[in-house]
C-alpha cells in the first residue's frame, strides 16, 4: 500500500471546496455569538473561563494518547502561567509540561510558526521524560515510524510516516505552508479548511519521537484562532476525546490519498462541535453567576463548600452524579448531616436530584445545554445526530457518536 506521502501528488491536497461552505459559514457565524455571550462575563468569569478551557484541552489532548493527569495540578500550573492566584501544590512534570505548552499555544496564537516554536513546546510536553532521545528536536532514529496496533508477534500497521531523513525538508515546506495560509498571508484559507489539512499534514510527517498527536492538535487550535483574530481555544481536543474512535479511524483513511474531502468533512463537524461546546461552558458560567447570586446568604458554609466543588466541574458536572457520600467527603459532614443537607439545597433550587435512597445523585440546578454530533454530508448541509448519542448519561461530554468518513469529490487544491 502507498501511502498519501509516497504518492506523486504530495502534498497537492485537493477536496471539494463547496462541500465546506455551510461548515466555514456556520463557524464564523458561531465565532460571533461567543464573542458576544463572553462580553456578558466579568473579569473573574473570563479568567476562570481561560483556565478551565485551556487545562480541559490540556487534559484530554493527553488522554487521547492514553495519559492520564490531574486536572487539578494542571489547573494550578496555568493559573500560575498566567499570574493569577494558584495553590502552593506540587506538580508533577507531566502536569506542568502540558500546562506550559498550552498557556505558551495560547498566548502566542497570533504569531507565525517556526520550527523554534515547535521545539520549545515539543521540550515542554516531554519534560521529566527519560526514555526518549530526540528531546527539542526533529526524530533522527533509523526504524520506521510506525502506528501499530494488535499483538507483537503479528502487528497491525495502521499508517508509517516518511522516513526520518526526509523530516526536516517537509517539516520546512509544511511551516511555509502554515503561514502563507494563515489570514492576511499570500494565500488565505478559510478556518475549517487550514485547520483540517494542517493536522493532517503534521501528522503524516510525524516530526517526532512522541508528542506528535497532542503538538498536531495544538496546531490546529493555533489555526482556528488566527481565523478568529484573537487568543483563544475550542474545545477540540475534549470533543476528540469522545470521538476518539472515529477520530483514528478517519485519520487512518486520510492517510491513504491526498484527496481530503471525507477528512476536512469529519473534522469540519468536529470543530462545529467543539466549538458549541466552548459556548455552553460560558454559558454555564453565566448561570452559575445568577444562581449564586440568588443562593447569596442561603447556603451554610459547608453546603456552599460542596456546591462550589461541583461547579468547578463545569457544564458536565461531576460523572455519575453527586451523592451523598461525595458531599461527606468534600465537608466532613457526618451520613445524616449530609442528608439533610442535600435534601435542603434541592429544596433550595441549588441542586437537583435523580434516583432514590442510595441511588440518589445530585447534579447542579442549572439547566443542561446537549451538545449534539455535527455531520457535514455530500451536499455540504448540516446535520445532527441525537440518535447517535448515549441515552444512559445525561453528561454532554459523555455522548457518543462514531460516525464513518464519507466519501466526497475532487476539486480546489493547495500545495506545499
Amino acid at each position: 500500500m502507498a501511502w498519501n506521502w509516497q504518492r506523486s501528488d504530495w502534498p497537492q491536497f485537493s477536496w471539494d471546496p463547496a462541500r465546506m461552505r455551510k461548515a466555514e459559514e456556520r463557524f464564523l457565524l458561531g465565532a460571533g455569538v461567543f464573542a458576544g455571550t463572553v462580553k456578558h462575563l466579568g473579569t473573574a468569569d473570563q479568567d476562570q473561563l481561560t483556565v478551565e478551557t485551556i487545562s480541559a484541552e490540556a487534559v484530554t489532548t493527553s488522554e487521547i494518547e492514553g495519559e492520564i493527569l490531574d486536572r487539578a495540578s494542571v489547573q494550578s500550573s496555568i493559573r500560575k502561567q498566567l499570574g493569577l492566584d494558584a495553590d502552593a501544590r506540587r506538580v508533577r512534570p507531566a502536569e506542568q509540561g502540558i500546562a506550559e505548552m498550552m498557556v505558551d499555544l495560547y498566548r502566542s496564537s497570533g504569531a507565525p510558526l517556526t520550527d523554534t516554536m515547535i521545539f520549545g513546546w515539543h521540550q515542554m510536553l516531554v519534560k521529566g521524560r527519560a526514555d526518549l532521545i530526540d528531546i527539542g528536536r526533529y526524530r533522527t532514529g533509523d526504524e520506521p515510524m510506525q502506528v501499530v496496533s494488535g499483538p507483537v508477534h503479528a502487528p497491525k500497521v495502521h499508517f508509517e510516516a516518511p522516513p526520518s531523513s526526509r523530516v526536516p525538508a517537509e517539516m520546512m515546506r509544511f511551516m511555509k505552508w502554515f503561514n502563507v495560509t494563515a489570514p492576511g498571508g499570500a494565500e488565505p484559507l478559510p478556518a475549517l479548511t487550514r485547520a483540517g489539512i494542517a493536522h493532517l499534514y503534521f501528522e503524516t510527517i510525524h516530526p517526532f519521537e512522541d508528542g506528535n498527536g497532542r503538538i498536531g492538535r495544538g496546531i490546529s487550535e493555533k489555526a482556528l484562532a488566527q481565523a478568529l483574530g484573537h487568543p483563544t481555544l475550542t474545545a477540540l481536543a475534549m470533543t476528540i476525546l469522545i470521538r476518539r474512535k472515529a477520530y483514528y479511524q478517519a485519520l487512518e483513511e486520510a492517510n491513504k490519498d491526498n484527496e481530503i474531502t471525507p477528512w476536512l468533512s469529519w473534522f469540519a463537524g468536529i470543530a462545529l462541535e467543539a466549538q458549541k461546546r466552548t459556548e455552553v461552558r460560558v454559558e454555564f458560567l453565566i448561570d452559575k453567576t445568577k444562581l449564586l447570586d440568588r443562593l447569596r446568604g442561603q447556603l451554610k458554609d459547608r453546603q456552599e463548600k460542596a456546591l462550589l466543588r461541583v461547579l468547578r466541574e463545569g457544564p458536565e458536572g461531576f460523572k455519575g452524579g453527586l451523592s451523598a457520600g461525595n458531599y461527606a467527603t468534600i465537608t466532613g459532614a457526618s451520613p445524616a448531616t449530609a442528608t439533610r443537607d442535600l435534601a435542603d439545597m434541592v429544596a433550595k433550587g441549588a441542586l437537583v436530584r435523580t434516583g432514590e435512597r442510595r441511588h440518589a445523585r445530585y447534579a447542579v440546578g442549572i439547566p443542561l445545554r446537549p451538545v449534539l454530533p455535527v455531520t457535514v454530508d455530500q451536499s455540504g448541509d448540516l446535520t445532527l445526530e441525537p440518535e447517535c448519542t448515549a441515552a444512559t448519561d445525561p453528561s454532554p461530554a459523555d455522548r457518543v457518536f462514531c460516525p464513518t468518513p464519507r466519501e466526497g469529490t475532487s476539486s480546489g487544491s493547495v500545495s506545499g
